[in-house]
């Protein structure tokens, strides 16, 4: 029988999903275990946990699992009120952080995908790219907007749409190889840019964001060899 306290993560090193539920303990001084999964040999632990879409991440609580990266966020949060929180107190600012990460998921992980996994040539390739671009524009407004001229989009300190936009954070470090360009770029959202050199120097962030393009870009070739892109948790 696992401990009261016991927190245990599935996960992969890769998964932008997974790395946005690391970033949340590690900002919580949670410790928990870490369990690596293979991605063409899913364990039955994990089979048994998430067997709805039997995807990482999935946090084991006492033995309990719960799944799907934002939800576990907010249970972090609700489980451990007193520890720092990346959602707000106020009703309409959790709101709008919400809507904000919602809109990451989607704009900015559709991209994401047809950038890495789902282009088929260098014009299908160059139309994803435009679309990050589009929905990055987007999301230097809403940290100015959110921030209030603070470093982050949670304010002062690491918040919720800081966390699921950092998730991707490692991937974007394969695209600037594969692209020849920070997918963030400077030129064109200095502010997000100024966000995302903070956002890689937090202790929440260090030595669990990767920074391997190589290495990224290896694991790429694989899961596009097992089809793994479809399930949409790399």
């Amino acid at each position: 029988m696992a401990g009261d306290d016991e927190l245990k993560l599935l996960g992969m090193w890769t998964s932008a999903f997974v790395l946005r539920v690391r970033f949340v303990l590690n900002l919580k001084s949670l410790p928990y275990e870490f369990v690596e999964e293979d991605l063409g040999d899913k364990s039955a632990l994990l089979l048994a946990s998430n067997p709805v879409h039997k995807t990482v991440p999935v946090l084991l609580h006492a033995g309990r699992p719960v799944n799907e990266s934002q939800v576990i966020l907010q249970y972090l949060d609700e489980v451990w009120p007193n520890l720092p929180p990346v959602l707000p107190s106020d009703p309409y600012e959790r709101a709008v952080a919400r809507f904000w990460a919602a809109y990451v998921d989607d704009k900015v992980r559709l991209a994401w995908l047809g950038i890495l996994f789902r282009s088929k040539t260098e014009e299908e390739r160059a139309e994803a790219v435009a679309q990050a671009d589009a929905a990055l524009e987007t999301l230097e407004g809403a940290l100015r907007e959110c921030s209030g001229g603070k470093p982050f989009f949670g304010g002062d300190s690491i918040g919720f749409v800081d966390v699921v936009l950092g998730g991707y954070l490692g991937w974007f470090t394969a695209i600037r190889k594969l692209i020849g360009r920070r997918l963030i770029d400077p030129a064109r959202t200095p502010a997000l840019a100024a966000w995302e050199d903070r956002f890689r120097a937090t202790e929440a962030a260090k030595g669990v964001l990767p920074d391997d393009a190589d290495k990224m870009l290896e694991f790429r070739q694989t899961a596009i060899a097992l089809g793994a892109s479809k399930t949409i948790t790399l």
